[in-house]
């Protein structure tokens, strides 16, 4: 008897050998959902924790409960300037089942616990007596003295009022990501917070041509150098950035504006800070998170969520829903996902089997939740985005879930800022080779849709280097003017519109951009630590270099802007998968076709060829729309854009056409109606 196979493994014959081991898993998923849909009645019903623990107003009994899941905690108390911080005149009472609850009725409370109300909770274990924030707290302050963080009751009198509808979703252009972060997105050195980003840097990703902008260390993370990475506390927006109905106005003038507002969440792990964190709430080591070594995440310094546990995965669920209802963020960019799905979280691993996917190593239970985490995101809005940090290549990352697959719409295409680094740090221009470049570049199932990028923050940190960086190092310092001329910034300027022209047009359906990358923003991001005596200098982005026209920096400001206007009006990534027409080594040359246009990339460092023949598809005369030697992009004017390029046939019936091939040099034709 034949096993029944679902749509991956019919589209895909390499998966024939795990085809069981794919129908368990969504066998897995089918029989937790109806778990909690038998329990709850629906999935997104079982997502609002949120609403039963934390802070919760009773209208009918007239005051606030509190409510905490603490399964092997002996005591609780809550205090805080409600009750003048003594510690244990309200305990909570344990119902039974491992939830403790208090009740302030508005008789004895409502003039001293209210809006911004500072408090925490004693929690007496096995462990000891620890002072800790409320798990569903949203909203988490820090003393600017002490630099201690308690937790605060949100709840003003007029909470903030959406006015503008979400965005349309994107049917007819590409998704083109402005990757931003709120704190250090301001010039001053200082930390930025969501009034003025929305003030002053909104209006910019708009002019940019972006249609959506990726929001960063959203939730609260006691460092600030973790770049939001370490959350402590999973309801409450950052405080460092203002409150939470400013990054509320924030969102509503991003979708005024015609932006996707998708946020960076965090559920691959989270922060080992005690005071501040889930670890070791009630006393043990596996309430949240694994026990023993398996809760540890040694490279992050982290821990790790136990994702079968069903009081975890209803607070990851509850989350996942709180922030897109709450907040009305239009989806999510799931961290660290590779680490999720596999207990070796991918290390050191060669993912050459599909065994290694389905069987070897991974985490099920991760697995079902991104699972159900993908269904819930689009029962709550089918037209948000979920976009999924994988390097590992999982087969049915982005297919359905009914397809036997985890439901994400977008993958990161992770390996391709990894080749760019790679090559500019070990080979020489002159032995780049044109069939890898092109490869790397395509080297994808098309029906996947993916996230192209030729950098992101992470190589904007210390420690490592972005792109124009990498290129232009010390140069950057001394030979921006314009009328200082340098070999190296003219070489790194050249390369740096040739990298990202050539990866939006081949690499994926959805483009991603770190803030500031665009115009090759000169210095690495060191947020304020000991060993620069808490300097904001490199947490900041310095705006003013794109505006001051006698240094160069606005030409690849404007090349950007060029370019995203060329890929979002003409929809090539939306277009076909890209037809190579030619690669010519000893030129240096990639030739191809996609979405009607002719792409002309020449890599070498000084060739430059009259009358150089080209293939073509089709007759006819093409006119240049696009070219990285534009000298309104810091180019040298050398393709002529004013004049039409015939092309014809040949004897053998070939089409060709003849132009300029200039030196480090992109040049985009599009055929004359």
């Amino acid at each position: 008897m034949n096993e029944q196979k679902l749509p991956l493994v019919l589209e895909d014959s390499w998966l024939d050998p795990v085809n069981q081991e794919v129908n368990e898993r969504y066998e897995r998923y089918l029989s937790r959902l109806n778990q909690i849909r038998e329990g709850w009645g629906s999935l997104k019903a079982f997502a609002q924790a949120d609403s039963l623990f934390g802070f919760n107003y009773d209208a009918v009994r007239k005051g606030w409960w509190y409510r905490e899941w603490a399964p092997a905690a002996s005591a609780l108390f809550l205090f805080g300037d409600f009750n003048q911080w003594r510690r244990y005149d309200n305990p909570l009472i344990n119902n039974g089942k491992g939830i403790w609850e208090v009740f302030l009725d508005d008789k004895s409370y409502k003039q001293s616990f209210r809006h911004e109300s500072l408090l925490k909770v004693i929690v007496q274990s096995a462990a000891g007596e620890m002072e800790r924030i409320p798990v569903y707290v949203k909203r988490v302050v820090q003393n600017e003295n002490t630099k201690d963080f308690s937790g605060q009751l949100w709840c003003p009198a007029k909470p903030y009022s959406f006015k503008s509808p979400l965005p349309n979703p994107l049917k007819d252009e590409p998704l083109l990501i402005y990757e931003a972060h709120v704190g250090m997105a301001q010039e001053k050195a200082g930390v930025g917070t969501y009034n003025e980003f929305r003030i002053n840097i909104l209006p910019r990703i708009v002019e940019a041509g972006y249609n959506a902008i990726q929001l960063m260390a959203v939730a609260e993370h006691p460092y600030y150098g973790s770049f939001g990475y370490h959350v402590s506390n999973f309801f409450a927006p950052s405080s460092r950035f203002g409150t939470p109905e400013e990054l509320k106005q924030l969102i509503d003038e991003a979708h005024r504006l015609g932006l996707l507002v998708i946020m960076d969440i965090v559920h691959s792990h989270t922060v080992k800070n005690t005071r501040e964190g889930l670890n070791l709430f009630d006393g043990t080591d596996f309430q949240y998170t694994h026990a023993g070594g398996r809760g540890d995440h040694p490279q992050w310094d982290s821990k790790l969520f136990n994702y079968g546990k069903d009081e975890v995965l209803q607070f990851l669920l509850t989350n996942v829903r709180y922030w897109l209802e709450d907040y009305r963020f239009d989806g999510y960019r799931f961290d660290g996902v590779t680490s999720m799905l596999y207990l070796h979280h991918g290390n050191g691993v060669q993912f050459d089997s599909p065994y290694k996917y389905f069987s070897e190593g991974v985490d099920n239970d991760a697995v079902t939740y991104l699972q159900l985490a993908n269904t819930l995101i689009h029962e709550i809005n089918p037209q948000a985005i979920s976009i999924a940090e994988d390097v590992s290549g999982m087969p049915g990352l982005c297919h359905p879930v009914t397809d036997g697959g985890i439901g994400f719409d977008y993958r990161l295409g992770m390996g391709l800022p990894d080749f760019w680094i790679k090559l500019l740090k070990e080979k020489s221009d002159e032995d780049w080779n044109g069939h890898e470049l092109y490869h790397t570049m395509t080297n994808r199932l098309f029906t996947t849709k993916t996230i192209a990028y030729a950098e992101s923050h992470d190589q904007a940190l210390v420690g490592d280097k972005t792109i124009a960086f990498r290129l232009m190092d010390k140069e950057m310092y001394d030979f921006m003017a314009k009328d200082r001329p340098s070999l190296i910034i003219d070489r790194g300027i050249a390369l740096h519109k040739m990298i990202r022209l050539f990866t939006i047009v081949l690499g994926g359906e959805g483009w991603l951009n770190f803030m500031g990358n665009e115009f090759g923003h000169p210095e690495w991001i060191d947020f304020p630590r000991a060993g620069n005596n808490w300097s904001y200098h490199y947490a900041r982005r310095q705006w003013s270099l794109t505006e001051k026209k006698f240094l160069k920096y606005h030409w690849l400001s404007d090349f950007d802007r060029a370019m995203i206007q060329l890929v979002r009006n003409k929809k090539i990534m939306l277009a076909a998968p890209p037809y190579l027409l030619q690669v010519d080594d000893s030129t240096k040359t990639i030739v191809f076709e996609r979405g009607n246009f002719i792409f002309v990339f020449n890599w070498h460092p000084d060739q430059s060829i009259p009358g150089y023949q080209i293939k073509v598809k089709e007759a006819g005369d093409y006119q240049v729309v696009l070219t990285t030697d534009d000298r309104r992009f810091g180019g040298f004017g050398r393709v002529d854009t004013a004049i039409d390029y015939p092309a014809q046939a040949l004897d053998d019936d070939t089409m060709v056409m003849k132009f300029y091939n200039v030196n480090r040099t992109a040049t985009v034709f599009q055929k004359k109606e």
